[in-house]
């Protein structure tokens, strides 16, 4: 099988194009995945599982997804899980129900799941919530269980699709050796072991027409010259490797995560597109050093509705940050940027944008690397004007306000990084394409 479509002197022509989230989340990929899904042939997850949340609003609908990639919407558009997922069924199946009632439909014909990927268990999700209430396991998680999954993945006793679709005393062998496990360990967990096996042989009815495999289905999706168009997953500073450790999630949710979890070498990617959101937030504890507890955190967390689309719980809100967004910038390689959500200053007197962090009087010239570096941290700042001014109607970078184009170009020079796409409102449509 031909591996890739050449151009003329050797280079690959389709070059996978990703969407990765350049913060901590929550900065509005989903949106973005949407817009340029109209274009795709296919649409993949690499990462993480349903704890996360991308929405995308369609006239009067909002869809929420946790598991299912953005563009499922598309009739065009194949949606893939790739092996790099972690997947509670059940949770699967309750987000397709309660999507298919605000009109999702087809999605039969369009969605496919990787064989390779990792189940989550309802113990696994137990376990989270276990382990979160421990003194020492404040991390913030969303409880669904994606730590524990990929726990047992790394100690190589986690269960995949493959094994629930095989034979199936084989799977039962591995999933009451794997229940066993942590039953051995939490000894308050509890496993009706029995139940759940019958539970999930009608998963396996249920699933078998979506799964593939998947690695050979993006190659050749490759070498017949689609478009490819990877969604990733929580947020740059969440990666297990570079994020605010601990305070992270257990997946590679930068660049590296597309290569492990979908089988796409790095030579076959191309633009990298990194989401930010026109301030900055986050959800659980950890670092933060542009945060702001005071009226303009409250300002921007109600404006902005910052509450988790998994969780429902409060964003932390704060100034953007740009030693940040130069550190992810750094790891991920953006070639664009897309800058969201730009609407929520419209009534803002004055902005500020962090621009470099200081210690003990000198600029640093890294990213604090633990959350030890960060104490003692501060932050300097430019202050800009405030448009003042509605820009939910701007359809052109000319036609928003004057101090608003000046806020995108300061961000713009700071980066160095072209910022292609301006979200001005919540709808499909409100986005302004540079």
């Amino acid at each position: 099988m031909k591996l890739n479509k050449m151009t003329s002197n050797g280079e690959i022509s389709n070059k996978v194009q990703v969407v990765l989230g350049a913060q901590w989340g929550d900065e509005g990929k989903g949106k973005l995945v949407d817009l340029l899904a109209e274009n795709a042939n296919v649409v993949a997850r690499c990462q993480g599982g349903n704890n996360a949340g991308h929405t995308v609003i369609v006239g009067d609908k909002s869809y929420d997804f946790h598991l299912l990639p953005s563009g499922i919407i598309w009739p065009n558009c194949i949606s893939l899980i790739g092996n790099g997922v972690v997947v509670h069924v059940p949770s699967l199946f309750e987000e397709i129900e309660k999507n298919e009632k605000k009109g999702l439909e087809g999605w039969q014909n369009r969605l496919k799941i990787s064989d390779r990927a990792h189940l989550v268990f309802d113990f696994h999700q137990a376990v989270d919530g276990l382990l979160e209430s421990e003194p020492k396991g404040k991390l913030g998680t969303t409880k669904k269980g994606i730590g524990p999954t990929y726990s047992s993945k790394a100690t190589r006793n986690g269960v995949r699709i493959s094994d629930l679709l095989g034979d199936f005393d084989k799977f039962t062998e591995k999933f009451e050796t794997l229940a066993d496990c942590h039953t051995a360990r939490f000894k308050s967990l509890e496993v009706d072991k029995k139940a759940e096996l019958e539970r999930y042989k009608a998963f396996a009815e249920r699933l078998r027409p979506l799964v593939t495999e998947t690695v050979s289905f993006l190659h050749d999706q490759i070498a017949k010259g689609k478009h490819i168009l990877v969604e990733g997953a929580n947020a740059a500073m969440l990666d297990i490797d570079f994020g605010t450790y601990p305070y992270v999630t257990s997946s590679n949710c930068s660049i590296g995560g597309v290569c492990t979890g979908l089988g796409i070498p790095p030579k076959f990617i191309g633009d990298v597109i990194g989401v930010v959101k026109a301030y900055t937030t986050r959800v659980g504890d950890g670092p933060f050093p542009t945060e702001q507890l005071n009226e303009i955190g409250e300002f921007l967390q109600q404006t902005g509705h910052e509450f988790g689309v998994t969780t429902g719980r409060k964003r932390r809100c704060g100034w953007l940050d740009i030693p940040l967004l130069k550190y992810t910038s750094m790891v991920n390689g953006y070639s664009s940027v897309a800058l969201t959500k730009l609407d929520v200053l419209d009534d803002m007197d004055e902005i500020k944008i962090g621009v470099s962090y200081v210690k003990d009087g000198v600029i640093l010239e890294h990213f604090p690397s633990c959350e030890q570096e960060f104490e003692g941290v501060e932050v300097n700042y430019v202050t800009m004007q405030g448009w003042k001014s509605c820009i939910a109607q701007c359809k052109t970078f000319d036609s928003l306000p004057e101090l608003a184009k000046k806020y995108v170009e300061t961000i713009e020079q700071h980066l160095n990084i072209p910022l292609k796409w301006i979200g001005v409102g919540p709808e499909r449509t409100a986005i302004v394409n540079r």
